[in-house]
């Protein structure tokens, strides 16, 4: 776990200290090989293909684990959760938006911010645009994270490759209805434990009965229970967390519209969700020392 710790904290720093270094996150061989197995004949379901990567993935990670002390296993440990964090920077996006010079290029920098490229044009609102920094980043951010903790490197990738292929319009538009909704479905059950996770560090880091009572009553309204694929309370625990820490931070309820304070303070948030997530496994590593 503490070699995990390393490669989690080397990854965030250098994710922010060298955001231009995302381009190196090219994912042209998984559409290469998704192309061909897509137009082989009898091809089996499009599902294989995150399996593959998992186990390939994990074969090679376990041959590295014991050997030179695991550094092999902590340089593909970096390597490989820095490959699959984004694929664009969420960090450098936001910023775009903020910095800005004028409304038509916020805007259109803030199309960036949506977690599906295909989906309908963003609109520049608080509401919007904080739901779809949210999303992007337990896409970009938590998702990998919360993988890369459980499974190591062949989880971070595996996660990656589900994203990419259940959602990113290049890969989803050459399937078939019916395996891209698998692919959806698999993508949705991966969101699950790491946006719940979300939700509750959510509500430690702004308002905690704010967060909690939207959570409770988001549920209520639809009758679903917690234990579902309807994700879409996390967008409404951003709203509510997000207004709540604006008002407690400068006493102003009308900056709850303005888009560009919510979305600052959006991205304040997400980066305290992230260091208490990096916090609760440096614990982990100090009770296994402990022990």
């Amino acid at each position: 776990m503490a070699q995990t710790l390393l490669a989690v904290l080397l990854v965030v720093a250098a994710a922010h200290a060298a955001p231009d270094l995302a381009r190196l996150r090219d994912f042209s061989w998984l559409k290469q090989w998704s192309a061909r197995w897509n137009g082989s004949h009898g091809a089996p379901s499009p599902l294989w293909l995150p399996l593959i990567v998992l186990v390939a993935c994990a074969l090679v990670q376990a041959a590295l684990q014991h050997a030179l002390f695991g550094l092999p296993a902590l340089a593909l440990g970096v390597l490989v959760l820095f490959y699959s964090w984004g694929p664009r920077d969420l960090g450098a996006d936001i910023e775009a938006v903020l910095k800005a010079p004028d409304s038509d290029r916020r805007h259109a920098a803030a199309q960036g911010l949506r977690p599906v490229p295909a989906a309908e044009p963003l609109a520049f609102q608080s509401a919007p645009l904080v739901e779809a920094t949210f999303a992007s980043a337990l896409s970009r951010w938590f998702g990998v994270l919360f993988w890369f903790v459980v499974l190591g490197p062949a989880g971070a990738l595996a996660y990656r490759v589900v994203q990419l292929l259940a959602r990113h319009p290049s890969f989803a538009a050459e399937l078939d209805a019916a395996p891209r909704a698998r692919l959806e479905r698999l993508a949705l059950i991966l969101d699950w434990a790491p946006s719940h996770l979300m939700a509750l560090t959510l509500a430690l880091a702004t308002e905690f009965d704010a967060v909690i009572k939207t959570w409770r009553d988001y549920h209520a309204a639809h009758g679903q229970g917690y234990f579902t694929l309807d994700l879409g309370f996390l967008g409404a625990l951003a709203r509510a967390g997000i207004d709540a820490d604006v008002i407690a931070g400068d006493g102003y309820a009308t900056d709850v519209d303005d888009p560009l304070v919510e979305l600052a303070d959006a991205h304040t948030v997400l980066r305290r969700i992230l260091y208490v997530w990096i916090a609760l496994v440096a614990l982990v590593v100090v009770a296994g020392w402990a022990s």
